[in-house]
């Protein structure tokens, strides 16, 4: 197509080509562009792509700028490094081929960008025969709790021997502590070693999921009693029976299966029980086990205070604490002392009945009246060494 001649402002002719119209117009849109990232404050190598036809380099810096000759129109490119000029492009014209009009992408041509291939993943391969179920959409990974392939018995704990204790002769004290295992359990049972006392551990089913049974295995190592405290703390008096039952088997096959032991004894979340409750704790062989003490620690978390309400005790009690407050565990060697030098031993609730429960609820050791009297008169340790912090 033959330029047209025009005349600029300062009197001198243009010659407009095809080709020249092209390089003006790819110019313009550099500057359009450059003008449009410096506003933004962003750039996108990918955006800017699709505005000139061809990808972009990016600087580590965030700044986007055009390749030295990567203009795609054919058109004449100055490259700031070298001060040089090069016509470059897939459709710039041979050496004396005299097709500087022909067509190229630019402005009212641009060239296409293929879009991305698109990636097909590998079908999985077919899980091998007997191997078990891999988690994914369809099969969900097994919740905390769901009843799994049961430890050998050489990896469970031994308890140790059975104390001849008998609390209607001496003055005992059950401490009972609910709610973990939680993250202050193990020095907790670190200070029961040391004093040589026994205790009883209502634990919650999610929580043992947690602990990956390291506590539940001291506690049954070391003498102490485990029992079933439900799986999310509920208030069971506001259950159907359909869930009491599943709050109470959920947890009962997690410690099973921890640490192979077969809890007897569950204390229901705040006390709370009734006839419905009790049937169903009796139909599943769990005797149900309160407390005449309440050191009331979850809500006044001073050690001092928490001591002061433990020691409040007489012969047959059962102490309430949670192992969950480090307020409480802080509480304990204290307590341990004070309650040893009037005489105490710790035990456990079943060494506080001497016999196996069902039933209940319990909430002391039931002492007939003459017995009591005696007991109370007792001071000092009349069971030699237990309860004494080692040396």
């Amino acid at each position: 197509m033959p330029g047209q001649d025009l005349v600029g402002g300062d009197g001198r002719g243009l010659s407009l080509t095809p080709a020249s119209l092209s390089g003006v117009g790819m110019r313009l849109r550099i500057v359009a562009v450059t003008l449009l990232f410096a506003v933004g404050g962003c750039a996108s190598p990918i955006g800017l792509a699709g505005i000139t036809g061809r990808p972009m380099d990016a600087t580590p810096t965030g700044i986007v700028h055009l390749a030295a000759g990567s203009d795609t129109d054919g058109s004449t490119v100055t490259d700031p490094a070298t001060g040089g000029s090069t016509t470059t492009g897939p459709a710039a014209p041979a050496p004396g081929s005299g097709t500087a009009g022909s067509t190229v992408a630019g402005p009212l041509m641009p060239e296409s960008v293929p879009a991305d291939p698109v990636r097909a993943d590998p079908a999985p391969a077919a899980p091998a025969a007997g191997a078990p179920p891999v988690a994914g959409p369809e099969t969900p990974a097994a919740k905390p709790g769901a009843v799994q392939q049961r430890r050998p018995e050489s990896d469970f704990p031994l308890p140790p021997p059975a104390r001849p204790v008998n609390c209607r002769q001496i003055k005992c004290v059950a401490l009972t502590f609910d709610d973990g295992p939680g993250p202050y359990t193990g020095l907790l049972l670190d200070i029961l070693v040391k004093y040589q006392a026994r205790a009883t551990f209502f634990v919650l089913g999610r929580m043992v999921a947690v602990d990956h049974r390291d506590s539940l295995y001291r506690m049954v190592a070391e003498g102490h009693e485990v029992g079933n405290h439900t799986w999310d703390h509920l208030d069971l008096t506001g259950l159907p029976e359909a869930e009491i039952i599943h709050q109470l088997r959920r947890t009962q096959e997690i410690v099973r299966h921890a640490i192979g032991f077969e809890m007897t004894l569950m204390r229901p979340p705040y006390g709370s029980t009734n006839t419905r409750v009790t049937d169903v704790s009796r139909r599943e062989g769990l005797a149900q086990v309160l407390w005449n003490v309440d050191t009331v620690d979850w809500r006044d978390r001073r050690a001092s205070i928490v001591t002061e309400r433990a020691a409040d005790v007489e012969p047959g009690s059962i102490v309430l604490m949670h192992d969950i407050y480090p307020s409480t565990v802080m509480a304990v060697p204290r307590l341990l002392n004070e309650l040893t030098a009037k005489g105490y031993t710790f035990v456990t609730i079943p060494e506080l009945y001497g016999e196996p429960l069902t039933g209940g609820p319990v909430r002391s050791l039931d002492i007939p009246r003459a017995a009591m009297a005696r007991l109370r008169a007792l001071d000092g340790p009349a069971h030699g060494p237990r309860g004494r912090p080692r040396p």
